[in-house]
């Protein structure tokens, strides 16, 4: 199946919306142009959750980088 790509607006903002293999993604991009999302990023790094997830993905990617088969 395709790569499907549809668009909603919030609060004046537009936000694309892709669809692959029945998922939706949001993008991120476009939710911080908007104008009162400053410090978004910031707020979400600092986040435990988040450092934990980035921690778990980044030992994922590393096996998949050194060898290939492994996933």
């Amino acid at each position: 199946m395709g790569i499907k790509t549809k668009q909603i607006t919030v609060k004046d903002t537009i936000i694309h919306i892709t669809q692959h293999n029945k998922e939706d993604y949001i993008s991120l991009t476009d939710m911080l142009k908007y104008k009162e999302s400053g410090g978004l990023i910031f707020k979400w790094l600092s986040n435990k959750n988040t450092i934990e997830f980035l921690g778990v993905w980044e030992k994922f990617i590393i096996r998949i980088l050194i060898t290939p088969n492994s996933v």
